[in-house]
């Protein structure tokens, strides 16, 4: 075993490969995961049960009601993918087998992203299909495409938002609470700054996901003036500038 962490050393392939057994080796990871594929699929299922849509509401808008929360277990699994090897003292290994911390951050962020993307693209696309079933016709189906695909991005950029603020802060409970509150924040006080708050309330993964189901709530003043790629594409920007310098952070300091 030691002879194939030490012949891992040099490449991205290998750090990659050892991400995914850490991955599916850890159990909070995996339901957590296995949790935010079931969720939207579920949630399709509760509101057409319960009826509970408003008339100016789409099928795609009603069925993935609960896809924000499966949005911030999205974000979960990826904080835990960093956290939970400082909790369980790995992290020390997984650098000495890698020293390229950028590389070992790379390696995880791939994993993160592609997994999460594809998660929530059969997901949420298997929950706009039961709700188009399963909902009284009067609703009408919204445009499932492209924004599906836009949908999954949103979920691979919350994840990654987990994986920078995980990095940064180290510690599991701290960080969960941390990027949940960077997903919800955002919208919740963006009222505060007046003229400023639809820019405010659009700086979150959480905005581009309500715009892109097309509810009949996400106005620009709830959550923020741009269209809905325009902000996806704004927040996975911002996501990507806060995991330069979670790298940067890592490179830093002593593990």
């Amino acid at each position: 075993m030691t002879n194939d962490i030490i012949g891992a050393r040099a490449g991205f392939r290998q750090a990659l490969a050892a991400e995914w057994i850490k991955f599916r080796s850890v159990r909070s990871t995996v339901w957590t995961t296995a949790a935010t594929a079931v969720v939207p699929i579920a949630g399709a299922v509760f509101v057409a049960a319960t009826g509970s849509l408003q008339d100016d509401d789409t099928v795609i808008g009603g069925s993935l009601t609960l896809a924000v929360v499966a949005q911030m277990l999205a974000a979960v699994v990826g904080a835990m993918t960093i956290t939970g090897e400082y909790g369980s003292g790995t992290i020390r290994t997984t650098i000495a087998a890698n020293p390229g911390r950028a590389t070992v951050v790379a390696a995880k962020a791939t994993l993160v992203a592609g997994l999460l993307y594809v998660i929530a693209l059969v997901s949420c696309s298997l929950a706009v299909l039961a709700g188009d079933a399963l909902l009284p016709a009067r609703y009408a189906t919204g445009e499932p495409l492209p924004a599906l695909f836009g949908i999954a991005g949103s979920f691979a950029v919350a994840g990654l938002l987990g994986l920078a603020v995980g990095t940064l802060v180290r510690h599991s409970a701290g960080a969960v609470t941390t990027v949940i509150g960077l997903l919800l924040l955002p919208s919740l006080f963006g009222p505060l700054f007046g003229d400023a708050r639809r820019w405010i309330a659009g700086l979150s993964p959480t905005a581009a996901l309500e715009k892109l189901t097309q509810t009949s709530d996400a106005t620009a003043e709830a959550v923020g003036s741009l269209g809905p790629w325009p902000s996806l594409w704004l927040v996975a920007g911002c996501t990507a500038a806060l995991l330069l310098v979670a790298v940067g952070a890592l490179r830093r300091r002593d593990v």
